[in-house]
């Protein structure tokens, strides 16, 4: 692994929120998200920091009489694989970017960390606005401040004057690149994260290769911004991790995906919140986008690539690029819905998967998390009614448990 960022290296006396681990025995609806297992009459056992025991409430015998009955569902806590802590929704995030004092960046981000937390949310990866969320991880790791468990990018690297360049670290030529990954890595990024197309490509080819091999020369992923096919096919060419977004693919940049296992991390709900005019307006979104958003929600072919994707065996994450224009950090079953109508996940099931164990898996992380078995690190939530049945339940949380720690 690199070398630590700095603050790894304080000592601490005594964090600032302190939420001990106990035991817990819920019952309720139990979706393990192995598979499309659901055991109607279930149980979770909590034991201290992991899950002791899942099953059928039956199979507890005398045990049950300390359980607790939910009398709703019971899953994995959620991944949120494309989110920005510092960001609020309002829509010239250009403006804030700039201007935000580095103080209410890390006020919104203590927010929305709370919304995510009550929002079922236990793992976070945060894509970027400025150094923001270096601080908050920090914030989080020594106990300053309750949040989801955090993986950051520091700041996302552009090519000078590139895509968001006003709240990314620019960069020209292959040794700057380099110089600017080596800089995340030192503040203490979990991964690097890439603009790498607008409407046109950018990077040079040594740019492009630079800056993926010195994060993989520090262990790190590295993921793209990158929203139609040219992109797509060249940023996978060149050994790019994660695809954020994606768009309009061919048949061979597919290919390419599924030869080099490559997952997209969808995000919809930009387009779906941004449709809806009294949501919207509250996030001052112009008129003219609320008319373009709704004309592309309304339209099978702008996601044929993706569903073509997915049909052809892409891993397909969830996120919603929370924190852009009127989409909050709660946003979650909307995001859960569009991915179930446009195709991308056969079912309510998958789109819980998206978010849990095809989730867990892009980051590396499925061997600890993503799934409701024995052993596991106790990432649990409990939402009232049957997300299976209708979506929307996935937003009724009732209680976070992370590490076995209830945070909601």
């Amino acid at each position: 692994m690199p070398e630590q960022a700095p603050w790894r290296f304080q000592k601490l006396i005594r964090p600032m929120f302190e939420y001990p681990t106990g035991n817990h025995i819920l019952l309720g609806r139990v979706l393990t998200a192995v598979g499309d297992e659901v055991i109607e009459d279930g149980f979770v056992e909590i034991e201290g920091a992991k899950i002791k025991a899942v099953g059928k409430r039956a199979d507890l015998g005398s045990r049950a009489e300390g359980a607790v009955s939910t009398g709703g569902t019971i899953l994995p806590g959620l991944f949120q694989s494309h989110g920005h802590l510092a960001w609020d929704g309002i829509h010239d995030l250009a403006n804030q970017s700039m201007n935000d004092p580095p103080e209410i960046s890390a006020y919104k981000s203590a927010g929305n960390m709370l919304i995510n937390l009550r929002s079922g949310v236990t793992t976070f990866r945060d894509l970027g606005m400025n150094k923001a969320n270096l601080v908050a991880k920090q914030a989080v790791a020594q106990g300053l401040f309750p949040g989801p468990r955090l993986l950051v990018c520091g700041e996302g690297i552009v090519q000078t004057g590139g895509h968001t360049y006003w709240c990314c670290r620019e960069a020209s030529g292959a040794d700057e690149m380099r110089r600017a990954v080596r800089e995340q890595v030192r503040g203490g990024a979990d991964l690097i994260k890439i603009m790498a197309c607008h409407d046109t490509l950018e990077f040079t080819d040594e740019e492009l290769h630079a800056v993926i091999d010195e994060a993989h020369r520090n262990r790190l992923p590295i993921t793209a911004h990158a929203t139609f096919d040219a992109a797509i096919n060249r940023v996978v060419r060149f050994g790019i991790d994660v695809i954020e977004h994606g768009g309009s693919m061919s048949e061979e940049t597919i290919g390419l995906l599924v030869e080099k296992k490559v997952p997209i991390v969808t995000t919809f709900a930009p387009l779906v919140m941004q449709s809806q005019p009294d949501i919207a307006r509250k996030f001052n979104i112009p008129e003219w986008k609320i008319a373009e958003r709704q004309k592309a929600i309304a339209d099978p072919k702008r996601y044929a690539g993706l569903v073509a994707a997915a049909k052809a065996g892409v891993p397909i994450a969830f996120g919603t690029d929370c924190g852009s224009p009127a989409v909050g950090h709660e946003v979650i079953a909307p995001e859960m819905a569009f991915m179930i109508k446009v195709g991308v996940v056969a079912d309510a099931y998958a789109a819980i998967r998206s978010a849990t164990a095809v989730a867990a898996k892009l980051n590396k992380m499925d061997e600890k998390l993503g799934t409701l078995e024995p052993g596991k690190l106790a990432d649990v939530i409990v939402v009232d009614g049957n997300p299976l049945a209708d979506i929307a339940d996935i937003g009724k949380v009732r209680a976070t448990f992370l590490e076995g720690k209830r945070m909601v």
